[in-house]
């Protein structure tokens, strides 16, 4: 018999805030966090994107040296720090429930093995740094973890494009309701904000290539938008069955994934919510809440509007729907988990964030949006994401 699984700790890590209490409140102000990135060689183009300002390692793990580990290692040690002790959870504490970290990174850390091939390029093969092969790895976010706690856990990591960390919570989830763990360390970390990420998401226009008012760059679903902006972050989650003796922040119920097919950005999301719905014994006309990818991109935008619009039907005008993207940016395989962390706090405060740099509807999007946070009873939400290569996930949540 499958177990209830709830979320009983939450360590979100972003530009709006870190830690479960600045980040709720954080990311229901109307408020950009979008910046110019000005420590890039001027001749390679303009940068934005939303950085999460004067992170500092030492606060939350003095004992760790920030040199040896890439910023994506250190944002999901601190987000899984703060997790634990949201649950009023230890390290020692976890020994006796046969834990699973499970985490999500999209990308490498490019900056570590930029650095490492100017210092090839500029001194020699000699000074080739090996650690490269280690710190720079999207395993060593699980395995920081795991090192850190001190303890035997079994870990995985998972690459999906932009769903890898919500495709982690879905798989966690599942690990926990199928009784093969009493608890999961689970979400997603990300650091594209360096120099060749950036310069391929502009060359390929998935980030703006000027930094002209860049707080107005990001504009989900607005008819004026253009393309996504990245940014930074991670958030991990302790998942545990409802025998638990700690308090439910929400329950996860329902976890798919699928893909799209023939060449329909997003449009994936249709038989991924679907079954995400039938996972959770939940029909689509009692969803009452929307957590939307909405990166702000003219396509992807109007497509995963589509895909609502098949699965709402006339529906989707009364569902309230928000994008957290354009207070945040798009921290590519850690967007899932924070939006979960969004939704999840929604569900147990009654307050929706806003939509951020909302302004003119598109007819194509014919969403229930607003650029204001709103009070609202939700009861069942849904996490929509959405990925390169067409991967898609998608995550039912409940009071």
């Amino acid at each position: 018999m499958r177990r209830r699984v709830k979320i009983t700790g939450i360590g979100p890590v972003t530009p709006a805030g870190i830690g479960r209490e600045d980040f709720f409140r954080g990311i229901n102000e109307s408020v950009s966090r979008v910046r110019a990135i000005t420590r890039f060689d001027p001749e390679a183009g303009q940068f934005i994107g939303a950085e999460i300002p004067d992170f500092d390692l030492k606060k939350y793990a003095p004992e760790e040296n920030p040199r040896r580990l890439s910023r994506h290692t250190q944002f999901s040690l601190v987000a899984a720090i703060l997790a634990l002790k949201d649950a009023g959870l230890t390290p020692a504490d976890l020994a006796r429930h046969n834990p699973v970290v499970l985490t999500g990174t999209s990308i490498m850390d490019f900056d570590k093995i930029g650095r490492g091939m100017e210092l090839v390029m500029k001194k020699g093969v000699r000074y080739t740094p090996g650690s490269i092969m280690y710190e720079a790895s999207v395993a060593n976010v699980a395995g920081k973890i795991v090192e850190w706690l001190g303890i035997p856990a079994r870990m995985l990591t998972m690459q999906t494009s932009c769903c890898s960390g919500l495709d982690a919570v879905g798989q966690a989830a599942d690990l926990v309701a199928s009784g093969q763990t009493d608890l999961a360390l689970c979400g997603g970390s990300e650091s594209p904000l360096s120099y060749y990420p950036m310069l391929g998401f502009n060359a390929s226009e998935l980030s703006p290539a000027t930094n002209e008012t860049p707080e107005k760059a990001c504009r989900p679903f607005d008819l004026w938008r253009s393309t996504g902006v990245l940014g930074e972050g991670a958030c991990i989650f302790v998942l545990e069955p409802e025998h638990s003796p700690r308090p439910a922040v929400a329950w996860i119920t329902g976890y798919s994934y699928a893909n799209d097919q023939d060449g329909q950005a997003a449009m994936g999301l249709v038989e991924c919510v679907r079954q995400a719905l039938a996972n959770a014994q939940r029909r689509s006309d009692e969803v009452n809440f929307i957590n939307a990818w909405g990166t702000g991109h003219r396509v992807i935008d109007a497509n995963e509007s589509r895909a609502m619009a098949h699965l709402y039907g006339s529906r989707l005008a009364e569902i309230p729907v928000s994008s957290i993207k354009g207070a945040i940016g798009t921290a590519l395989g850690a967007s899932g988990p924070i939006q979960a962390a969004s939704t999840a706090l929604s569900l147990q405060q009654g307050l929706i964030p806003p939509t951020v740099n909302w302004e003119s509807p598109d007819p194509a999007c014919p969403l229930n949006l607003s650029n204001q946070p709103r009070r609202l009873p939700v009861r069942v939400a849904v996490v929509n994401s959405h990925g390169l290569s067409g991967s898609n996930a998608a995550l039912v949540v409940e009071r």
